[in-house]
């Protein structure tokens, strides 16, 4: 038996009126999301140029793209709890100039240490940011209409940042310069800034103020820690690396602590209810599998298109415009129509099976195929697959929750999102790597058409393996999700205490 408190809503506070800024809050949490999100494939187009500026080897470049991800996955769970200690507004505003100022000194980096050292300060405030981002449109939403279609939008951001980061990031390296991926930050954040101050709110804190599970953040930040790093370093270092599966092992190690620790402290970092609900969990394990195979895409048709192709930079990011406009058009619909009638439980599934059949498209790509007949359509595809995942993921995950825990439960979307990400790049990388040399050996001597043919067939294999993911997310989100009316609902419903004058206390939630 746990003595966590408990994390639904159990009585409404005094019915309010919604703000009539809360539209505006939407747009501010809106680019603070688009900006960590892009950040984590916007410096990979720039990364080359950097590398001849500041004169850092290949072996040392992984670490500009390493020091955010491990700064920011294993501080997330942390970042959200903050926001509901200190306050979201406060935080979130801490989190804006904190990033600001990590972008700012990386642009303005002479050093391969400098840079590094910005990227992680950059992965820090990103995960204070992140989860406090959706724990403020979570608390702000209440009405479940309007709180579906701000999630929509959300969904679409989160879902379609990483190519708005390729689109941004090559334009600004050829037509500026390297450092611009990274003082961008600073314009977006300035922004972001100025609308945090005159639009979010800060909800009254009711009842006792809570306290840091210390004990809890040091297990699940060191745990978080050695799964992203383990799964880096297979990246860069391949499967058979003793620190690989030393720090895999210590990882799952630390977990299990982490979870028998929450099981008996009397604050919990994340009182084990909010993941142990079925549609919770649903979301988030949705969440973590649409990561890994979302990276299949940005990934391998960005090599694709710049290696086998010979597209530039620009023409790349160019090239994921109709996959992001396909993707916002699936996510307003999805939450606006389709959730609202049908549920998650077809919805997540429904996408699922869509990003599959995408990728499996994608494996017929050849050094001979065009844009058009042959890129364009899976692209379409995996699009509105994403439109169908991400806005139901995350309006479920976050869905019930107490809003006293709203920021760590938002934490969890991220960190899943993060961690399914690691392991996506890791397992993708490395399966596509074995097949490439594979294939060089069983077509001997090799060629400069015998590596491109190589490479086409590498990143097919990595397709494949996506599709698998996919599938896989497929069958399990069926079977995880409740039906429409038993637990969790996302009706466009509201209920009487919402009709009124939209309560802001939470949606009732079944744990169980």
């Amino acid at each position: 038996m746990t003595n966590a408190p408990s994390v639904t809503a159990q009585t409404a506070p005094p019915a309010q009126a919604p703000s009539s800024r809360r539209w505006w809050t939407l747009t501010v949490v809106g680019l603070a999301q688009l900006m960590v999100v892009l950040d984590s494939t916007v410096v990979n187009i720039a990364l080359p140029a950097a590398q001849a500026d500041l004169g850092f080897t290949d072996g040392q470049r992984q670490w500009i793209i390493t020091a955010y991800s491990l700064a920011f996955g294993s501080l997330l769970l942390l970042g959200g709890r903050l926001s509901d200690l200190i306050g979201r507004k406060r935080t979130f505003i801490i989190g804006l100039v904190g990033f600001a100022v990590a972008s700012a000194l990386g642009g303005a980096a002479g050093s391969f240490e400098l840079l590094v050292g910005a990227r992680a300060l950059q992965g820090a405030f990103g995960a204070l940011l992140a989860p406090t981002a959706l724990a403020v449109l979570t608390t702000t939403f209440v009405i479940p209409k309007e709180r579906a279609r701000a999630f929509g939008v959300f969904g679409a951001i989160a879902g379609a940042g990483g190519a708005v980061g390729l689109l941004l990031g090559g334009v600004l390296t050829e037509n500026f310069d390297w450092r611009w991926n990274l003082y961008i930050n600073v314009v977006i954040a300035a922004i972001a800034i100025v609308g945090a101050l005159v639009f979010v709110t800060n909800a009254k804190r009711v009842g006792p103020r809570p306290k840091l599970d210390i004990p809890g953040t040091l297990l699940v930040s060191a745990a978080l820690f050695s799964l992203v790093y383990g799964f880096s370093n297979a990246e860069s270092e391949g499967w058979d690396s003793p620190l690989t599966w030393g720090f895999l092992a210590a990882s799952g190690v630390l977990l299990i602590v982490f979870v028998l620790w929450q099981r008996r402290a009397s604050h919990p970092l994340l009182p084990l209810a909010i993941v142990l609900d079925r549609n919770r969990g649903a979301a988030y394990a949705s969440v973590l599998i649409a990561g890994a195979g979302m990276f299949g895409i940005f990934l391998f048709v960005t090599y694709y298109l710049q290696a086998s192709l010979g597209y530039s930079p620009i023409q790349t990011g160019l090239s994921f415009l109709p996959m992001i406009g396909m993707l916002v058009l699936a996510a307003q619909l999805s939450t606006n129509i389709f959730v609202p009638r049908f549920g998650p439980k077809i919805m997540v599934p429904f996408g699922m099976a869509l990003g599959a059949t995408g990728m499996v498209y994608l494996t017929h790509l050849g050094l001979d195929s065009t844009y058009a007949a042959d890129v364009l359509p899976p692209l379409l595809i995996l699009g509105f697959a994403m439109g169908s995942i991400m806005p139901a993921s995350m309006q479920t995950a976050t869905l019930g929750v107490d809003r006293r825990f709203a920021g760590v439960a938002s934490a969890m979307v991220n960190t899943s999102q993060q961690v399914g990400g690691s392991i996506g790049t890791a397992l993708l990388n490395t399966l596509a790597a074995t097949a490439a040399a594979d294939y060089l050996a069983a077509h001997l001597p090799t060629t400069p058409a015998i590596a491109a043919e190589a490479a086409v067939h590498s990143y097919a294999v990595a397709y494949w393996w996506g599709a698998a993911f996919f599938a896989f997310g497929a069958v399990l989100a069926a079977l995880l999700f409740r039906r429409r009316g038993h637990g969790l609902s996302l009706s466009h419903t509201a209920e009487p205490a919402d009709a009124a004058a939209g309560a802001e206390a939470p949606e009732p939630a079944i744990v169980g």
